[in-house]
């Protein structure tokens, strides 16, 4: 099911891309021990806000225009749960660092382009 978040102006940001977290155990694994890692790092800071495959919405009103990084840490964000990070609704801070791990089936290419369009944005 998809949980979705209708905003002031009544649009849709879905809570789900309906993609999955990993595609396989060891990338998984990495995720996870990242995050988990992280939280343990800022466990003493309450603004230091760390997430695992977490839809960021940086543009109010552009619902497509999202991102999902396998682990992402965004400083001067209180800690707490969310359904996705609406970055106006952040102070408009975006996530400050973020982390994507390779699967076996991304190339040195992909990602260098992957990379390239993240910078554009």
């Amino acid at each position: 099911m998809v949980t979705q978040l209708p905003s002031s102006q009544g649009i849709i940001y879905p809570e789900s891309d309906g993609q999955p977290m990993a595609d396989n155990t060891k990338q998984f694994e990495l995720i996870v021990l990242i995050k988990k890692n992280l939280d343990l790092i800022f466990a003493n800071n309450p603004n230091v806000f760390v997430a695992g495959d977490l839809l960021w919405y940086p543009v109010e009103g552009k619902p497509n225009l999202r991102k999902a990084p396998d682990v992402m840490v965004a400083f001067g964000r209180p800690k707490g749960d969310r359904g996705s990070y609406l970055q106006w609704q952040e102070d408009n801070i975006p996530p400050q660092v973020v982390f994507e791990i390779l699967s076996p089936d991304n190339t040195h290419r992909e990602m260098i382009e992957k990379y390239d369009r993240t910078r554009q944005k």
